[in-house]
């Protein structure tokens, strides 16, 4: 029997992508101020910059955007996907949107604001900076595990439900109008959160009258992970699984663009008639009539495939493993990663792979511009440009340094994950001579995304 898991699919359509030199890719980097972000996309080899919008759609899927029904209001491609996830989420308000920050804004502006606090295993970039652009505070309560990225444990996305319960005491209900789940967790490197946890934040937040919101975008990935390493799940289809995942929450956000496999789109979604006569009214102003939001009908019937075809257990197998494959290459060669490799990327530790850079000069993103140097491989710092800050004129580094290498669903092969192993273990060996970076500009919120930096030479 063969032990290869081979990628479910042929290829029936390819896209070139350009060779260049380390001389000419120094030169771009610098002229994009060493940010990744600002590289223009022609001028990458391999792209692990983000999974999101970057997925190869499905013969099906193309099938599907061609049938789309482009009317205002009421189209039947809003009803096609309406079914498609009220089947999947039992959930009753549907609400889609452009994309997943699309709908956190909504959700934020409508039930959050000022004072409010918002609980969450750990929020991601643009979830934090929706709730503290409404005025509130984020708060992250990852288990400890999470935070020790050379320990293997099954589910370190958990939420840690101690602290959660502390913090509802200390803060009072008025002030937590819910709690978010992220499934995955991305920021603590991708890692699922289990269902025991899941149903037990749910009876803690039923105490306090608190509403459990999942941050969903990676649903499927951690309903198989569940499946895999929880016991009573292995029987299970990733189905059942994931909608008994939803069935313990009061709403969502989904940023479709991940595991629905499709470039554009999201979605909100409610069981609070109240809250989703809000939302659906500032949708309106901001994102489209409600059976459209932002969106093409097309895009909205190759959503409802997607979310079809990710439940395919041939593909989450295949998903799952080609992930903990590039993974154990790394692992082989002493390249510190963290560990277990999680749904959709693999985390470098940056503090251990340059342990001499001070995390105020940046490590994870003195990583990511010598492996784009190296290779022509884009990756993204998170760390503390993502997450760092000065507050009361000290440096307040993140919890963890990372550099993930996000992998888009269904666009590389084997060949391309061994030829970035190889590249990024070359950059290991020569770890000693990678200088650290320090910040020239930076905007008020989201500073990765468009942040300048200059390479600190000593």
């Amino acid at each position: 029997m063969a032990k290869t898991i081979i990628e479910p699919f042929k290829i029936k359509s390819v896209e070139p992508i350009k060779f260049t030199s380390p001389e000419y890719r120094g030169r771009v980097l610098k002229e994009a101020h060493y940010n990744l972000f600002l590289l223009k996309a022609e001028d990458v080899l391999i792209d692990f910059l983000t999974d999101s919008g970057t997925a190869a759609m499905s013969s099906k899927q193309w099938a599907a955007l061609m049938d789309g029904d482009e009317s205002y209001a009421g189209s039947r491609s809003f009803f096609t996907f309406e079914k498609v996830v009220k089947d999947l989420t039992g959930l009753r308000h549907i609400i889609p949107t452009h994309q997943g920050r699309a709908a956190e804004k909504i959700l934020f502006t409508v039930a959050g604001g000022k004072g409010k606090v918002i609980p969450n295993n750990t929020h991601f970039d643009t979830t934090r900076a929706n709730a503290e652009f409404s005025g509130c505070i984020a708060v992250d309560l990852p288990v400890q595990v999470a935070l020790e990225t050379d320990a293997f444990a099954d589910f370190k996305g958990d939420m840690d439900l101690n602290r959660l319960e502390d913090l509802v005491k200390r803060t009072g209900r008025e002030k937590i109008p819910f709690c978010m789940i992220t499934v995955t967790n991305n920021s603590v490197g991708g890692q699922p959160v289990s269902m025991k946890n899941i149903r037990e934040a749910k009876l803690l937040l039923d105490k306090f009258d608190i509403p459990l919101i999942l941050d969903a975008c990676r649903f499927a990935e951690n309903a198989f992970f569940i499946k895999l390493r929880e016991p009573g799940y292995r029987e299970k289809s990733v189905r059942e699984i994931a909608r008994e995942m939803f069935s313990y929450a009061d709403g969502c956000t989904m940023s479709a663009k991940k595991d629905a496999l499709v470039n554009i789109g999201g979605f909100l979604a409610l069981n609070d008639e109240a809250l989703a006569e809000k939302a659906r009214s500032l949708l309106i102003m901001t994102e489209g009539f409600p059976t459209y939001g932002g969106l093409a009908g097309r895009d909205l019937d190759a959503m409802a495939q997607g979310l079809v075809e990710v439940l395919d257990e041939d593909y989450l197998k295949y998903r799952i493993r080609s992930i903990e494959y590039f993974g154990e290459k790394l692992l082989k060669e002493g390249v510190p990663v963290l560990v277990p490799t999680g749904g959709h990327a693999v985390f470098l530790d940056a503090r251990r792979f340059l342990p001499n850079i001070p995390s105020s000069s940046y490590p994870g993103q003195s990583i990511a511009v010598e492996l784009y140097i190296e290779g022509g491989i884009r990756s993204v710092e998170i760390g503390s440009v993502m997450f760092g800050k000065e507050a009361g004129g000290e440096f307040q580094a993140a919890q963890l340094e990372l550099v993930r290498l996000a992998v888009p669903r269904r666009v590389y092969t084997q060949s391309h994950i061994d030829f970035a192993a190889e590249l990024i273990i070359e950059v290991f060996k020569r770890r000693e001579n990678i200088p650290g970076y320090k910040i020239t500009y930076e905007p008020p919120y989201l500073r990765h995304f468009t942040a300048h930096f200059e390479p600190v030479l000593s």
